[in-house]
């Protein structure tokens, strides 16, 4: 049986397990936008969980540069960059470093050197416009490369010393241990101790997302329809997925949870 079919429809999820949901962690780029972009329908969701108070928490790979000024203006509970590097509260502008990291300049210079390396195998590879505005990671773009170069840079990085990750926008090198979900459970302990598991739902559409599809940490996740495209090279599935995809398929979610808590039998 293809893998793709063993993912459970959004839509069979009971009401009575949606309307438990009281947090939702969800990636950014392909996830939450549609075609790169916001749209009204998705601001809208978003308030219509805050005004249910259900806090969302972005969860995302992009830079601590972009989510400072986002965090700030959207109607969110906190956002985490850089695939777990660092956390936003939303009542505070200044990040926390969620990697110890002992020497940051140090730190950008051996990333830095890292990617010089893997340019001499990798001369195609550019630099992310957004790298400047980072701390923890340093970004190139994925655009041109095969799955296959994928695996070799991932290879690469690890004898290096490092860790490495993708989504649909960029390729990450990053600290050994640093991922969404080792960031996201640090967060939920220090600033939502007061939520289950069975409270929060996981979403997200990438590679760089599969740690918030492991069911031990997190037995609620779900996929967005564009999921689809990574199914088959993720070692832990999303629990659903949506019909939707993108920004669309975060709105269907956004209903079924805010439908479940008027009917939630």
């Amino acid at each position: 049986m293809s893998i793709h079919l063993s993912l459970t429809a959004l839509s069979e999820v009971s009401s009575t397990c949606l309307a438990n949901i009281r947090l939702i962690a969800t990636d950014m780029d392909g996830t939450l936008t549609r075609r790169g972009k916001f749209t009204p329908a998705l601001l809208q969701a978003l308030e219509n969980l805050a005004a249910a108070n259900i806090k969302v928490l972005i969860v995302t790979g992009r830079s601590a540069g972009w989510m400072s000024g986002l965090s700030a203006i959207m109607p969110v509970a906190g956002a985490m960059a850089e695939n777990g590097g660092l956390y936003f509260p939303s009542e505070n502008h200044k990040p926390v470093i969620l990697t110890p990291i002992a020497d940051l300049a140090k730190h950008r210079q051996h990333l830095a050197i890292t990617f010089e390396k893997l340019q001499t195998q990798f001369p195609q590879i550019q630099e992310s416009v957004d790298n400047r505005f980072r701390i923890t990671d340093w970004t190139f773009d994925v655009a041109t490369l095969s799955q296959d170069e994928l695996q070799t840079l991932d290879r690469l990085c690890q004898q290096m010393g490092w860790g490495f990750t993708y989504s649909n926008v960029q390729c990450h090198i990053k600290p050994q241990g640093q991922d969404k979900a080792v960031g996201l459970l640090q967060v939920l302990r220090e600033y939502f101790p007061d939520y289950s598991p069975e409270q929060i739902v996981t979403v997200g559409d990438s590679p760089n997302d599969e740690s918030l599809f492991d069911h031990d940490y997190f037995p609620v996740s779900v996929g967005v329809a564009n999921v689809l495209e990574y199914a088959d090279k993720l070692q832990y599935q999303p629990a659903y997925i949506t019909a939707a995809a993108e920004g669309d398929g975060f709105c269907e979610l956004s209903s079924y949870i805010l439908q479940s808590l008027h009917f939630p039998n």
